[in-house]
């Protein structure tokens, strides 16, 4: 690692204490800080964390937080589902302590060259085959961030001649300070997490942040058909490197094609991956065919834009079942696709009534109590023939601690049917 003398000796609150918190926890107390902990949430899944650090005798507070951790500190590493008016943040800068989020702290001690990755939708898969990409042309990857490791969590494994394939959300580059990818990559801009930023032009101003500092030495990879994004990367300072699917290859093929030409990876082994790649847990994936009836977990897809591209992606008349936490999001986007193709719209979750206003009078909706009645009620409206799509276009957090725990659950469902 670089940098590894900056923490030592330096009092370090960490705000969150889920894998992205603990991970940052530990590689700092190992670095010479005097790290705390604050966690609103007090549970199984936070005391397991917890037990793991009072073992590196790291001071810890659950259940709720107080002015004393963050008094007196000379930084607070902030969680990405820590939002800007939590109290700790709140705190820390009337009390003028520096805030920055946990892939800040990994960029600034990671010697290797970081492909950073965000978007609306399509981050997950395209960060994951950059990934596959460069392992296949020999080089040591490592991918990290949004998608599954926490950076801290693996950054001390990382060379010099390493890349790291990180996925960002508009969360994680809220809180970023000199974070300077030489590769950053914005796949889309659509409506999102509007429950977090208070309206577009500030989650717009999030994902730019991705470019923010950098120079004529790093290359932004951005989607030219985007026209909010065309928009956005005016004034770049990057090399910029627009890819465009006017050729007719998928976009995210294309993005791919653009990193590749950036770090001199061969075309013919991008093609060879991206027509190999089987896709994702909980993306499209298909999970039974029971009488002629396919059920497909597509819990990944929390915006609009994603539920319009496996609608697109699906022959068959569908059985949609959507709902969630809302994050803001233009449901009637997908009137179109919806059209001719959805029989029914099994709704659930906080935004239930949302959906259902938003998409008028196109659908015919059902309301179900949970995920699993939503399987039931989906499969008595199917015949033969058709598909049960779970493509939410929101949140899972009202009623699961992430989207993979809705798409199991889902699988559960079907398989009990």
């Amino acid at each position: 690692m670089r940098n590894i003398e900056y923490f030592r000796d330096k009092r370090v609150t960490i705000v969150g204490l889920a894998k992205s918190g603990a991970s940052c926890a530990e590689l700092l107390s190992s670095l010479g800080a005097m790290v705390s902990v604050t966690e609103q949430k007090d549970n199984e899944e936070v005391r397991c964390h917890a037990a793991g650090l009072k073992a590196k005798k790291i001071r810890l507070e659950l259940g709720g937080h107080t002015p004393e951790f963050i008094r007196g500190q000379d930084l607070v590493v902030i969680s990405p589902g820590v939002a800007g008016h939590a109290l700790p943040v709140v705190w820390a800068e009337e009390l003028k302590v520096p805030v920055i989020s946990e892939i800040e702290v990994g960029w600034f001690l990671c010697p290797g060259t970081v492909i950073a990755v965000t978007g609306s939708s399509g981050k997950t898969t395209v960060t994951t085959l950059i990934s596959r990409i460069f392992e296949a042309a020999g080089r040591k990857t490592f991918l990290l961030g949004n998608i599954g490791d926490p950076f801290c969590g693996q950054v001390e494994k990382v060379s010099a001649r390493d890349y790291v394939c990180l996925e960002v959300s508009s969360f994680q580059l809220e809180r970023i300070r000199d974070f300077k990818p030489q590769v950053a990559v914005i796949l889309n801009i659509g409506r999102n997490h509007l429950d977090r930023h208070k309206d577009m032009e500030e989650y717009i101003a999030a994902k730019k942040r991705i470019f923010m500092n950098q120079d004529k030495a790093d290359f932004l990879v951005y989607n030219h058909d985007d026209e909010v994004l065309r928009l956005a990367v005016a004034g770049a300072e990057a090399g910029l490197v627009p890819f465009s699917a006017a050729g007719g290859l998928n976009p995210n093929e294309e993005a791919l094609i653009g990193v590749g030409k950036v770090l001199g990876i061969d075309k013919k082994l991008i093609h060879e991956a991206f027509k190999n790649f089987t896709g994702l847990p909980h993306r499209m994936e298909c999970v039974a065919d029971l009488n002629g009836i396919r059920f497909i977990n597509d819990s990944k897809a929390t915006t609009a834009e994603s539920t319009i591209w496996a609608l697109n992606n699906i022959k068959a008349p569908v059985i949609l079942i959507a709902g969630g936490k809302d994050k803001g999001v233009d449901y009637g986007l997908i009137k179109q696709a919806a059209a001719g193709k959805v029989k029914l719209a099994v709704l659930i979750g906080e935004a239930a009534s949302i959906i259902s206003s938003a998409l008028g009078d196109l659908l015919k909706v059902e309301y179900a109590l949970d995920l699993s009645d939503a399987v039931n009620k989906a499969h008595a409206a199917a015949s033969a023939g058709d598909c049960v799509l779970l493509s939410p276009m929101c949140s899972s957090f009202d009623m699961f601690s992430g989207y993979e725990e809705r798409g199991e659950c889902f699988k559960k469902a079907v398989a009990s049917l």
